[in-house]
C-alpha cells in the first residue's frame, strides 16, 4: 500500500503546500491591511475550492464507473495524459513564480478589496481552484493506476496534513523553508512520476481500443521479474514500471523524461544564474521591500484600509448563506452529472435470474465487452451462466446471488448463440432463450467440466496416491526401526525420505481426514507447544532428532508415526475424495509451499524446508499430468507456461541440494531467494485459472 501511496503523498504534499502558500499570503495580506472582517470571504472562496475539487473527483469515479470496460480504459487513459499535462506545467509554474507568488497575490487581494466581497471571494476560490483540480485529477489518476484506493488516499492525506503543518510554520514565522529549492526538488521526482504515469496511460489508449500497437511488446520480462517481490512492488508502485511494457509506453517514457527533465534543469540553471549575477542590485531592492513591509507591519491609522460598503455592520443575509452556497452548487452539480450519464454501463442489460424468469430482459447484445447486471428475482440463492446453448460453454458466470441482490456479470460477446443458465439452490437449473449475436471476435468460452470427466483423472490420481502410501508405511517402519536402535544418524536421513514422500501426496490431503494432523500437523495452536501431547508425527520427530532429544524419548513418537501411517493407508480407499478437490490442489499445494515451506514456518529444525517444497513440486507435476487431458482442450497455452514455470523453480531448488543436505531457506542469500519466491509466484499465477477451467457445472 506504501508503495502506491508514495506519490500522492508527494502531490498532496506539493499541491498542499502550493494552496496554503496561497491561502497563507492572503489571510496574511488582509490581516496587515486592517481587514480581518473580510477573512470569512477568503475563508468561502477556499471552501468552494475544496467542493469543487471533490466534486470533480466523485464526477471521475462514477462517471468511469458508468461506462463500459473499453471505454473505461480509454476515459483512464485520456485522462492520466491530461493530467501529465497539468502536472508538468504546474512544475514548470512553480519554479518560474515561486520567488514572485506573494506579490502577485497581494496586487489581487488589493484589487479585490475595492471591489467588494464577491470578487475576494473570486480571488481566492480562483487561487486555490486550480491546485484543487490538478490535485483531484493526478490522485485519481494514480489511484487508478495502483488498482486500489486505500494507498493513494492515505498518502495524499498525510501529504495534505503535513503541508497544513508547514504553511502554518511559515505565516507564525515559526519555520524557514527555501521554497526555491524545495519546490525545484519535488518538481524533479514528479517529472519522473508522470514519465510512469503517461506510459500507464498511454497503455490504457493501447487497451481501450484508441491507440495501436496492444500487443507490440519491448520489454517482457514477466518470466524472470518477480512481480510481488518488494524491490518490483515499489518500482511500480512509485514510477509505474511494469515487466512488461510496449514500444509505444517505452518511447513515451523515455522521450518525455528526457525532454522535459532538460528543460526543467535548463530552467533551474537559468534562475541560479541570474539570482547570482547582480547581487549588489538586488540588495537595496530588498532592503526597500523590507521597509514597506515594516510600515505595513507597524500599527496605526495609515495600516487600515478604506472601508468599503460590504464592511457595513448590517447584514442582510445570513453568514452562513453564501458558505452553504458555495459547497452545495458543485455537489448538486456533480450530482446531476453522474445522474445523466447514467449509473449503468452503456449498452447493460438487467437480466432475471430465477427458476420461473431465467433470461427475462435479455436480447441480443452488440459484440464486444459487455457488462450484464443479473438481478435474483427468485426466492433461492442462485449461479448463473451466460452460455452457448449447443455446447453448454460458459462464457461468464455469477456464484451465490442471493434473492432479491443485483451483481454485474462482465463477458466479451461476439458471434453466435447465447443463453442463461440458472441454477437455484437445490432446484431445478433452468435455461433461457438463446439469442443470436453476428459479428465480433474475442470471446473466450470455458466447456464445462462434469463429475464424468473429472472420474478418470481421479481414478488415476488415486492409484498414485495408494502406491506413495505403501511406500510411506515401508518407510516409517523403518524410521521407528532406526530410532529404536539408537541410530540417529540414520533416522535422520530416513525422516527426510519419508516426509518427502508423504509431501509429494498434496493434493489428497484434504481427503485424508484427521490423519494429516496426527501424521503431518504443526504446533502452532497447541497450548503446550512442541511439548504438547497432541505434537505428533513428522514434525514431533523433526523437532526431537534435531534439538538433541534421546532415542528413549523419540521411540513413542516413531511408533505412532507408523502405524498412523499404516492405519491411513488402510482408510484411503473408503474416504471420499470429492473429484471438485483435483483442480483446486493444482493451486492450494504451492500456496502453501510458499506460505509454510519458503518462510520457514513449518522447519523445526531439519532446515530441509526446500527438500519438501521440492516434493511439493513433484506432486503438483503429477496432479497435472492426470489432469492434462481436460486441460490442453481448454488451455492448449496455459501447460507449456505451467511446465516453463516449474522447470525455472526446480532449477532453483536443485541450486540449493547439495549431495544428502539442502541449503535451509534462511541461510539463502537474498537474490536466490527472492528469485526462487518470484518464480514460484509466477507458477502459482499461472496455474490459477485451473480450478474455474475445470470446476464442475450444472449443466441441465
Amino acid at each position: 500500500m506504501w508503495d502506491d501511496a508514495f506519490p500522492s503523498f508527494l502531490i498532496g504534499l506539493r499541491e498542499g503546500l502550493e494552496g496554503g502558500l496561497i491561502v497563507s499570503i492572503l489571510v496574511a495580506t488582509l490581516v496587515r491591511a486592517g481587514a480581518k472582517s473580510r477573512l470569512p470571504q477568503v475563508w468561502t472562496g477556499v471552501l468552494a475550492a475544496i467542493a469543487l475539487a471533490m466534486s470533480f473527483g466523485a464526477v471521475l469515479t462514477f462517471t468511469a464507473a458508468s461506462l463500459s470496460a473499453t471505454a473505461q480504459e480509454a476515459f483512464g487513459g485520456t485522462l492520466s495524459v491530461i493530467a501529465v499535462a497539468f502536472v508538468t506545467a504546474m512544475v514548470f509554474w512553480m519554479r518560474r513564480s515561486a520567488r514572485s507568488l506573494s506579490g502577485e497575490i497581494k496586487e489581487k487581494v488589493t484589487g479585490a478589496l475595492a471591489m467588494g466581497a464577491g470578487m475576494l471571494i473570486l480571488t481566492s476560490f480562483l487561487a486555490v481552484g486550480r491546485e484543487g483540480l490538478e490535485t483531484a485529477l493526478f490522485l485519481w489518476t494514480t489511484a487508478r493506476a495502483a488498482g486500489e484506493s486505500a494507498g493513494p488516499m492515505a498518502g495524499a492525506g498525510i501529504g495534505l496534513v503535513l503541508a497544513a503543518g508547514l504553511c502554518w510554520g511559515l505565516y507564525r514565522r515559526v519555520l524557514k523553508i527555501n521554497l526555491t529549492r524545495f519546490f525545484t526538488a519535488t518538481g524533479a521526482v514528479l517529472i519522473v512520476i508522470a514519465a510512469g504515469v503517461l506510459g500507464y496511460g498511454l497503455r490504457d489508449l493501447q487497451e481501450g481500443g484508441v491507440l495501436p500497437g496492444g500487443t507490440a511488446y519491448a520489454v517482457d520480462l514477466g518470466g524472470s521479474v518477480d512481480a510481488g517481490s518488494w524491490y518490483s512492488t515499489l518500482i511500480q508502485g512509485v514510477f509505474n514500471l511494469t515487466p512488461t511494457m510496449t514500444w509505444l509506453q517505452v518511447v513515451a517514457y523515455a522521450g518525455y523524461l528526457t525532454v522535459v527533465m532538460t528543460l526543467f534543469v535548463r530552467g533551474v540553471r537559468g534562475a541560479g544564474a541570474t539570482a547570482t549575477a547582480a547581487p549588489d542590485r538586488a540588495k537595496p531592492v530588498a532592503k526597500a521591500k523590507e521597509d514597506v513591509k515594516a510600515r505595513e507591519d507597524r500599527p496605526g491609522p495609515a495600516a487600515k484600509a478604506p472601508q468599503t460598503p460590504s464592511d457595513a455592520p448590517a447584514r442582510r443575509r445570513p453568514a452562513w448563506a453564501v458558505p452553504v452556497a458555495v459547497v452545495a452548487v458543485p455537489s448538486v452539480v456533480a450530482g446531476l452529472i453522474v445522474a445523466v450519464s447514467g449509473s449503468k454501463p452503456a449498452g447493460t442489460q438487467t437480466v432475471a435470474v430465477s427458476e420461473t424468469e431465467c433470461g427475462k430482459g435479455f436480447s441480443a447484445p452488440e459484440p464486444g465487452r459487455q457488462t450484464f447486471q443479473m438481478h435474483n428475482t427468485g426466492d433461492k440463492t442462485s449461479e448463473v451462466y451466460l452460455v452457448d446453448p449447443a455446447s453448454n460453454a460458459v462464457y461468464g458466470e455469477i456464484e451465490g446471488l442471493a434473492p432479491g441482490t443485483t451483481r454485474d456479470l462482465v463477458a466479451t460477446v461476439a458471434g453466435g448463440s447465447y443463453a442463461w443458465r440458472c441454477v437455484p439452490t437445490g432446484g431445478k437449473a433452468v435455461t433461457s432463450k438463446a439469442v443470436r449475436v453476428s459479428g465480433g471476435a474475442g470471446a473466450k468460452a470455458v466447456v464445462p467440466v462434469s463429475e464424468k470427466d473429472l472420474a478418470a483423472p481421479l481414478a488415476a490420481y488415486r492409484t498414485y496416491v495408494e502406491q506413495g502410501l505403501a511406500t510411506l508405511v515401508t518407510q516409517t517402519r523403518k524410521l521407528s526401526d532406526d530410532i529404536a536402535a539408537g541410530h540417529l544418524d540414520a533416522a535422520r536421513a530416513d525422516w527426510l525420505t519419508a516426509h518427502r514422500t508423504y509431501s509429494s501426496l498434496g493434493a489428497a490431503y484434504g481427503t485424508f481426514e484427521d490423519f494429516d494432523q496426527k501424521i503431518n500437523g504443526r504446533p502452532d495452536g497447541l497450548p503446550g507447544g512442541v511439548n504438547d501431547k497432541d505434537f505428533t508425527g513428522f514434525h514431533r520427530l523433526e523437532y526431537g532428532l534435531w534439538h538433541g532429544q534421546l532415542a528413549d524419548r523419540l521411540k513413542a513418537p516413531a511408533q505412532q508415526l507408523a502405524d498412523d501411517a499404516a492405519g491411513l493407508r488402510k482408510a484411503f480407499p473408503t474416504q471420499t475424495f470429492d473429484p471438485g478437490d483435483l483442480p483446486l490442489r493444482a493451486h492450494e499445494i504451492l500456496e502453501n509451499t510458499l506460505q509454510f515451506e519458503l518462510t520457514g514456518h513449518a522447519d523445526q529444525g531439519s532446515g530441509t524446508e526446500l527438500a519438501t517444497a521440492d516434493a511439493n513440486l513433484a506432486g503438483t507435476r503429477e496432479l497435472l499430468t492426470v489432469l492434462k487431458p481436460l486441460l490442453t482442450t481448454r488451455a492448449p497455452k496455459l501447460l507449456p507456461a505451467v511446465d516453463a514455470d516449474i522447470a525455472r523453480v526446480q532449477k532453483l531448488l536443485d541450486a540449493a541440494h547439495h549431495g544428502d543436505s539442502w541449503t535451509p531457506v534462511d541461510r539463502l542469500d537474498e537474490t536466490a531467494r527472492d528469485r526462487l519466491n518470484g518464480a514460484t509466484g509466477q507458477l502459482l499465477e499461472d496455474l490459477a485459472p485451473i480450478p474455474d477451467l475445470l470446476e464442475i457445472r450444472k449443466s441441465a
